[in-house]
């Protein structure tokens, strides 16, 4: 069977995704056939510790080279690569990554067989395999072991996700050459894969699990003990790579603070992270919710309109499409935004188109013609480049009184990942980022990067999650007051201190959990002793502590958990890519990464098998897996709507508010109500009263009885309506609400115009 090279107009077939899967990729037309993956997962708490091994055979009769590109979560800490060739086990060696490749290239010359894991060049979300002389009739089983965090999801859950998708990214002129991203590869359909996924997991939790949830069908959970303290669950059979595997992990008790210690690593060399005791604590601080938030900033709106944003937000043939979703969310955005602050709307692609020249005020005016824009928005910008337009944005005048907040939304989809992420961060201290990865395969390195550098958070927007719900819980975050002077006081016996290893904490957001890695340095004191560790911060001028402590007990982790996720977390603050680190910071994760065993950019795993009866001879053959192609006849096939509205009425109506928060009464607002304007306007019960608050009023109503499941995507907007009505319509507010059920045969609580 031979390959076909297929050139395709992106412009035309905007939501055709190649998407490489996990495999040993090659560069001819002869696929290694990838047996199966399986994957043993183990969660403690909000740590996962994570085994994955691929099962290849060559069933040739000739030696190959092979390639194995896979995609992993940025904040994941590799420590461990090693493979098991016909019963033999190759334990690799992590070292200098250019050092690492000469070993390999030697070894490969000499008819060794050899290993190769590194982190791709472009992007710390991609990694790169290189297995050199399989022999012919060869059974090789990869296995790659890395720990994580796992993030905390608004409604509590715990998130993991298997990274499985891995979409092309978009190239620009100067992206290294050597790129495992530029390999290309045959198309063939997803049904034709010839490999499957096998999952198991064991989730712990001295609090209880409540529940646990999958994008993926699960075997019945399988609850190990009688309080539900752990539980095992494995993916139900026939599972492929079409999608990313998440679970969301649900405990039965609120997350309380606590700290792990953990043992060093004896006989490591002095000064070296490995040898001492290690502290992993973890707050989750009770900031309360502030009335009202801040009304002033500067909101800037970055919004992906590449090609790829024609694709639909989940595989389901009537999900909605991802540009129809950004312009629901950009007009709920629009809304919600404060009187007095000033905006402006940026879309990118290949080139950008920025919605003023620069930000404006808010106002009726303004808000009008930013929503005559968004309604006009495609996804026909081609590429995804985003460096310009932020470049762009940071050029733009500060304005005295309103900090720079950023919102970006895109799929992700591009090769400059480290150059975003140093320009972002060149500007941290003047804006916060918050930023949002849309559909399957958007890059974590890249979202969740920018928003690191910039004090700011990151959501993910797969499946059936909506984008307008994750948008505005983030601008609700942005308009939260700062918490402050935020700082850790340790309180440990003599002879021992505390080396805080994690970067300074300068922004802390209601509802998020702060996880802060220490080193415990001196004599560690008898069994019973505690320590204790305070974070102190200060929030409207109100100073702010909260405590916990703990015993000084070290417990021993064979893997050195907390000892890996510590270095990952240092590493993610100085490395830069392979291209982009300073010079200064360069040797410090060289040192750190080879003393703790965790791959950055500048390190690679390798490993030698000179026990082979006979050196390979002969010239090596190169295989491809071929990439599937997913492809939405639907998303593809149809015409631009030209509209975001549709039948959605909750659309229509908040498309009506005006910029004040309140509503006319018109022809529009009539129609959401499905009453005549006359017969409205027959109902006010006060007929001196204005009508734009009797209207405001019905409108508030109509939210609570018809979008209540939404009501975190309009809570902002809602708000200003109802302090606006408190302003305007002052003593009679009683009358019109209770006219206003009674109008509406309403059952909405009178107290949500805070009588």
């Amino acid at each position: 069977m031979s390959t076909i090279d297929i050139a395709l107009d992106w412009s035309r077939w905007p939501c055709i995704t190649m998407v490489c899967p996990s495999g040993l990729l090659t560069c001819q037309e002869e696929p290694v056939p990838l047996k199966s993956i399986s994957v043993t997962l183990s969660i403690w708490e909000f740590v996962a510790g994570v085994s994955a091994t691929l099962h290849y055979e060559n069933e040739e009769s000739i030696p190959l080279e092979a390639f194995f590109v896979f995609p992993m979560d940025e904040d994941s800490a590799v420590y461990s690569f090693e493979a098991l060739v016909d019963g033999k086990k190759i334990m690799a060696e992590l070292q200098d990554k250019m050092q690492a490749h000469t070993k390999y290239e030697n070894a490969i010359s000499q008819g060794h067989q050899a290993f190769l894991l590194e982190e791709d060049k472009c992007s710390r979300d991609v990694f790169c395999c290189n297995v050199g002389n399989l022999l012919p009739g060869s059974k090789v089983a990869v296995t790659l072991k890395y720990v994580q965090e796992l993030p905390l999801e608004a409604d509590g859950a715990l998130r993991y996700v298997l990274p499985a998708i891995l979409n092309p990214r978009y190239q620009l002129s100067g992206s290294p050459e050597d790129s495992c991203l530029n390999m290309k590869t045959p198309v063939v359909p997803l049904e034709d894969l010839p490999y499957t996924l096998s999952l198991v997991a064991t989730i712990s939790s001295q609090h209880g699990i409540e529940r646990i949830q999958s994008n993926c069908p699960l075997r019945p959970v399988e609850y190990l003990g009688d309080n539900k303290t752990a539980a095992q669950v494995s993916l139900a059979d026939g599972h492929k790579f079409d999608r990313d595997v998440e679970l969301l992990i649900y405990y039965s008790e609120v997350h309380t603070p606590s700290v792990a210690v953990e043992m060093g690593k004896p006989k490591t060399k002095p000064d070296c992270l490995m040898e001492d005791p290690l502290a992993m604590v973890s707050f989750y601080p009770n900031i309360p919710e502030a009335q009202p938030p801040v009304t002033c900033g500067e909101f800037v709106f970055l919004m992906d309109r590449s090609g790829s944003m024609q694709c639909s937000m989940s595989k389901q043939d009537t999900s909605q499409l991802r540009i129809d979703a950004a312009k629901e969310t950009l007009i709920l955005l629009l809304k919600s935004l404060p009187v007095g602050c000033y905006f402006n709307v940026y879309g990118f692609g290949s080139s950008y188109e920025a919605f003023f020249c620069n930000s404006v005020k808010y106002s009726q005016h303004t808000m009008e013609e930013a929503l005559r824009r968004v309604k006009l928005m495609r996804a026909d910008l081609g590429g995804t480049e985003i460096l310009t337009p932020l470049q762009t944005i940071y050029r733009g005048p500060s304005i005295p009184g309103h900090p720079l907040q950023l919102f970006v939304f895109t799929d992700g989809e591009v090769t400059d990942i480290f150059s975003v992420i140093k320009e972002v961060k060149s500007n941290g201290l003047r804006h916060r980022c918050f930023s949002f990865g849309i559909g399957e395969g958007a890059s974590t390195s890249l979202i969740k990067g920018i928003a690191r550098v910039a004090r700011g958070t990151s959501e993910f927007i797969t499946g059936k999650e909506r984008m307008q719900s994750k948008a505005l819980r983030a601008l609700k975050r942005s308009l939260q007051p700062v918490v402050e002077d935020v700082s850790l006081r340790w309180d440990l016996p003599p002879g021992l201190s505390a080396k805080v290893l994690s970067p300074e904490q300068t922004i802390i957001f209601r509802g998020q959990r702060l996880i802060i890695y220490a080193q415990l340095i001196g004599a560690m004191p008898p069994a019973e002793a505690t320590g204790e560790v305070c974070l102190k911060y200060t929030l409207q001028g109100k100073s702010v502590e909260d405590k916990v402590t703990f015993p000084l007990q070290p417990k021993l982790d064979d893997n050195l958990t907390i000892h890996r996720l510590a270095a990952k977390s240092f590493l993610q603050t100085k490395d830069m890519g392979f291209q982009e680190t300073p010079a200064k910071d360069k040797k410090d994760v060289l040192n750190i990464s080879i003393e703790c065993g965790v791959i950055s950019s500048h390190t690679a795993f390798i490993a030698i098998n000179k026990d082979l009866n006979q050196p390979v001879q002969g010239p090596l053959a190169h295989r491809d897996i071929p990439r599937p192609i997913l492809l939405s006849p639907a998303a593809v096939l149809s015409e631009y709507s030209g509209s975001v509205f549709g039948d959605n009425h909750l659309v229509q109506l908040i498309s009506l508010q005006r910029a004040n928060g309140s509503w006319d009464l018109n022809e529009g607002l009539a129609m959401v109500l499905g009453m005549t304007v006359e017969d409205i306007l027959a109902a006010i019960p006060v007929k001196t009263v204005d009508s734009s608050s009797w209207a405001t009023v019905l409108a508030v109503l109509w939210l609570h009885a018809n979008g209540e499941d939404v009501k975190c995507e309009w809570e902002l907007l809602e708000r200003k309506a109802v302090a606006w009505i408190h302003i305007h319509a002052g003593s009679i507010i009683h009358l019109l609400v209770k006219a206003a059920i009674a109008f509406l045969k309403s059952s909405v609580d009178p107290a949500v115009f805070a009588l």
